[in-house]
């Protein structure tokens, strides 16, 4: 608890970040990121601790129980430091400037991230996790130098500034490069060499889901009929949702697995994991029409609204990996794990058959006597093996986690970080609006609505700006090129969706913004911050597509499809500028370009633009979206804006034109026409 004495004046307690909130009793001047904090620091000409972290980060908690809640920890830091908390989430650009730093100089990085640097926010010296006493030995031996020889930290600080800028660096091609099929060849070669066969993604473990990669290479697999590729893909998607990774009582998806079979996670559940994953299965089921993919999506969008919905239309952020035990204890994935004679007693005679399905064995061990439930086979093979039909086992299966779902009720539920950022609600909405193309469900359109009602009521200012977070009532923080690239999505994805106009004439808007504020004029890419930002060590150009897209690939994309829509072709030349910014970088590490993979698709494969008009619009398109065509741009209805739909509405006639390059063949009204004339390749 806080210290009662003068000393310690933690301003966390005025935040509203979870994150913050959480170190807010600390014995520690903790500080928000901010002007006056920062300034103080120049002032005071003390050494900066800048310390990020998130709510639901396991290792942040032991760290902030070890050293920051410590009365010792806490008075070299405060005689010593201006010491600053982050939640990474409220600011990530923040955290990418002092995240690059910290891999620079130990070659690794994660959270908790701790940096101390110059009173001007320079890094001198940084890492992630460390122990008490290694923590408090480096902070006197750096408050000593800095008081000894300044000019040292200031000498290897002015080094590391000048690694920043030239780790920021894009060396553009010296000309143009030719878009052609043929690139991919050694890409995916090289990528295939990566997969493991028998778990599904890629070898080694920790296993992040990255469900970019698969979508990218779901949609290459399908293009070129590579079905080695293809049956990848599939097994990928089998194995990550069978278990572990995958909460098969309540859905929904952990962040990441610890080991190489999607077995034990990490167990706090982040939204925009589950924004992405639904949006990947939905299409996934699209393709293959695989019953279990529709479940996934039907059980992790219940989820959603159980424990990330709030009644503005808001979506929470993250579930903690940690929740209290049996014994009071915080312990990591005690809300999620079994032990044997718990689901025993549950059970009763069926305990053997769920046992055998869900590996209570060596196989579904965690440690000690806790057990994750997964799965190795499908419900078909499972069925035949125990000489049942499906049905029969569905039945079981559904009363099984009835009785789990029940138990689990009567724990200590993870603690919630209730902030809600504009991104990650941007990709929330765009996994709802997928999920209803596949399924057909109009309850998952109108929550899509719903949400889109409150970003744009909420989080857009000035018509065509945005704020990053919301709680409580309140927007705050000036958005990210993130905020931007996820958002402009989701009105585009809402467009094709609905047809409202609306929606693109508000992602044109915003679109304002990031030429005037974004934009870098040497790449044609966007800064992560707006120039209008104080501004930090080094300006961030963000384009390694990671568990989170990268939002120049996002931006790339939307001008793409914006382009289509609107026949705007200025939209389109800008895409393609900054695909070529970005190529030369592709074939080293490809899966950290999968979304620029998904793009240059587009330029070298077949890609449509369907137009549908008339009165039966509506029931037309619908045809269209519950089917997989990655390779299209679709607009429907009556509209003298937009090129494709142009002079073409006929009131009392329903017809289809399928376009290449704004070259259309003759409109039919028949649905299976159109969809052969899309078909071919």
């Amino acid at each position: 608890m806080q210290d009662s004495s003068p000393e310690y004046t933690n301003d966390l307690i005025n935040e509203t970040s979870p994150y913050l909130l959480q170190h807010a009793h600390n014995p520690v001047n903790w500080k928000a990121w901010n002007d006056d904090s920062l300034n103080l620091a120049l002032q005071e000409k003390k050494l900066l601790i800048i310390s990020v972290g998130y709510s639901a980060c396991h290792w942040c908690h032991v760290m902030e129980h070890e050293s920051f809640e410590d009365k010792g920890v806490a008075e070299i830091m405060n005689q010593n430091y201006i010491s600053i908390k982050v939640d990474r989430e409220e600011r990530p650009d923040v955290d990418q400037v002092y995240m690059n730093a910290v891999q620079i100089m130990t070659g690794m990085g994660g959270w908790p991230m701790n940096v101390v640097c110059l009173p001007d926010g320079r890094p001198v010296w940084g890492g992630t996790y460390f122990r008490k006493e290694q923590w408090k030995s480096a902070l006197q031996q750096i408050a000593q130098l800095y008081e000894n020889q300044p000019e040292k930290l200031e000498e290897y600080a002015s080094k590391l500034k000048e690694g920043l800028k030239q780790m920021e660096l894009i060396d553009l091609p010296e000309k143009k490069i030719t878009l052609q099929k043929e690139f991919f060849s050694a890409v995916i070669d090289k990528w295939k060499r990566s997969l493991d066969t028998e778990y599904g993604g890629t070898k080694g473990a920790p296993k992040f889901m990255m469900p970019n990669n698969y979508e990218f290479l779901l949609r290459y697999a399908f293009q070129n009929s590579d079905e080695d590729l293809m049956k990848h893909c599939m097994l990928s998607l089998n194995r990550i949702s069978w278990g572990g990774t995958y909460d098969v009582v309540d859905g929904g998806f952990s962040r990441y697995s610890v080991d190489d079979k999607w077995h034990v996670p990490h167990f706090e559940k982040m939204l925009y994991d589950n924004a992405q994953l639904v949006q990947l299965y939905s299409r996934a089921y699209k393709l293959t029409k695989n019953d279990w993919y529709r479940e996934v999506v039907e059980q992790s969008l219940g989820f959603i609204e159980r424990a990330f919905s709030h009644k503005s239309g808001a979506f929470y952020s993250a579930l903690d990996a940690d929740s209290e035990n049996d014994s009071g204890n915080n312990e990591e994935g005690a809300y999620y794990v079994w032990h044997k004679e718990e689901l025993k007693m549950l059970l009763g005679e069926e305990f053997e058959l769920f046992s055998d399905i869900y590996h209570i064995d060596n196989f579904g061990k965690w440690e000690e006597d806790k057990y994750v439930l997964i799965r190795t086979l499908d419900f078909e093979a499972i069925a035949r093996k125990h000489k049942m039909t499906e049905e029969q086992l569905k039945s079981k299966r559904d009363n099984w986690n009835k009785l789990l779902k029940a138990e689990r009720q009567k724990r200590k539920k993870p603690g919630l970080d209730d902030k809600s950022l504009t991104s990650w609600n941007a990709m929330m909405l765009s996994g709802y609006l997928e999920a209803y193309q596949a399924l057909g469900n109009s309850e998952y359109l109108e929550r899509a609505v719903k949400n889109a009602d409150f970003l744009i009521e909420y989080q857009v200012k000035d018509k065509n700006h945005l704020f990053r977070s919301f709680k409580n009532g309140k927007s705050k923080i000036e958005a990210y090129l993130e905020d931007y690239a996820f958002m402009i999505e989701a009105l585009i994805k809402l467009y094709e969706t609905c047809f409202e106009e609306k929606y693109l004439n508000l992602a044109e808007q915003l679109l304002e913004t990031l030429e005037t504020d974004f934009k870098d004029e040497r790449s044609s890419l966007y800064f992560y911050s707006s120039k209008n930002e104080r501004e930090l060590v080094s300006k961030t150009l963000e384009i390694t597509d990671n568990v989170i897209p990268a939002s120049n690939s996002v931006m790339a994309k939307n001008l793409f499809k914006l382009g289509k829509l609107t026949g705007d072709r200025l939209y389109m030349e800008r895409s393609e500028e900054m695909l070529q910014a970005v190529l030369p970088k592709i074939e080293e590490h490809p899966k950290y370009y999968s979304n620029w993979l998904d793009l240059l698709l587009n330029f070298t494969h077949p890609y449509y633009e369907l137009a549908i008009t008339g009165k039966d619009h509506e029931k037309i398109a619908s045809f269209f979206q519950e089917k997989y065509i990655p390779n299209i741009s679709l607009a429907a209805g009556k509209s003298d804006a937009l090129a494709l739909l142009k002079d073409r509405w006929k009131e009392e006639k329903s017809l289809i034109y399928v376009c290449q390059e704004g070259s259309c063949q003759l409109p039919t009204s028949s649905k299976n026409e159109a969809f052969q004339q899309i078909r071919q390749v």
